[in-house]
């Protein structure tokens, strides 16, 4: 939707930024641009989407003093922008709501949105997708339990970002509540282009002509199906016994996001195994290098 503005470019999620900052890969300690770099970006299939070449990188790597990553980084997507004659330039990567702090440090002026989904509707979307690994399914517990871990992932994920939105403030940090935005969608995208600073068009909402197919076997993505309320239905496609620990597992944020709750009073035996699925999780988190939220 944002991509169909006429000023702004999504680049294709790159997953790299931020972790390639924190391990200095192919940088100086000082997080300046070595040569080495360039070839690591280059083989990686991530990048390639970008359709940025060698000899281009090469010139943002410059004749003398290295440039500091953020200004290389920038200088790739501006490429990309111009490419496409857009002044301006996103990424939509989903993992970097772990990364606000990395992230605004690079880019002290760059704005953040954060879109929040309902966690049982995001639980039916990753539960029998062939790429959970990649989330939820990357932790321990996956094997006996989907629901309680991708509570979990859920609730680590939206705190870490609502965290360090705290610590932007109102002019950098804006959430848009998914269900909010398929509804309403003309008032939330307004409300997105005011805190870009851009101007909204009517455009942003037809994002999907012309690339719509009706193919059967299609995921919603790749089929470029219209703004469609209720894709997903936790109330209708989730088993009780599944919400009652999902709830057990991320209670506390469901009812802080305004969300409600169907299980009132979850039984007592439900407890002790998401609280042992709480704590490996934790221990896999710490293990991948990862941060908790100060209120885990």
């Amino acid at each position: 939707m944002v991509d169909a503005h006429s000023q702004i470019a999504i680049v294709p999620e790159t997953h790299w930024i931020a972790r390639w900052f924190e391990k200095r890969k192919g940088l100086t300690p000082e997080g300046f641009v070595r040569a080495k770099l360039i070839p690591k970006l280059l083989k990686n299939r991530r990048f390639a989407q970008l359709q940025v070449g060698k000899e281009e990188l090469e010139r943002l790597l410059g004749p003398s003093e290295p440039p500091s990553y953020s200004n290389f980084v920038t200088g790739i997507f501006d490429l990309y922008g111009k490419a496409r004659s857009k002044p301006l330039v996103g990424d939509k990567t989903p993992g970097y709501v772990r990364k606000l702090r990395t992230l605004h440090g690079l880019w002290p002026e760059a704005r953040f949105v954060h879109i929040i989904r309902d966690g049982r509707d995001v639980f039916l979307s990753i539960a029998d997708w062939e790429k959970a690994h990649r989330s939820a399914g990357r932790f321990s517990t996956w094997s006996d339990d989907r629901v309680a871990p991708t509570a979990l992932y859920w609730k680590w994920q939206v705190r870490l970002g609502l965290e360090g939105g705290r610590t932007l403030g109102p002019n950098l940090y804006h959430t848009v509540h998914y269900e909010n935005l398929v509804a309403h969608p003309a008032n939330e995208c307004a409300a997105l282009c005011a805190f870009l600073g851009v101007p909204f068009e009517d455009g942003m909402l037809r994002f999907h002509e012309g690339r719509t197919q009706r193919m059967h076997g299609l995921s919603t993505k790749d089929a470029w199906l219209p703004i469609t309320p209720g894709l997903r239905n936790w109330r209708t496609q989730m088993r009780t016994d599944d919400v009652e620990r999902f709830e057990l597992s991320a209670g506390d944020l469901i009812d802080e996001l305004g969300y409600t709750r169907a299980v009132q009073l979850p039984r007592p035996e439900k407890l002790e195994g998401v609280s042992r699925i709480r704590d490996l999780f934790a221990e896999d988190v710490r293990s991948h290098g990862e941060l908790l939220p100060s209120d885990w």
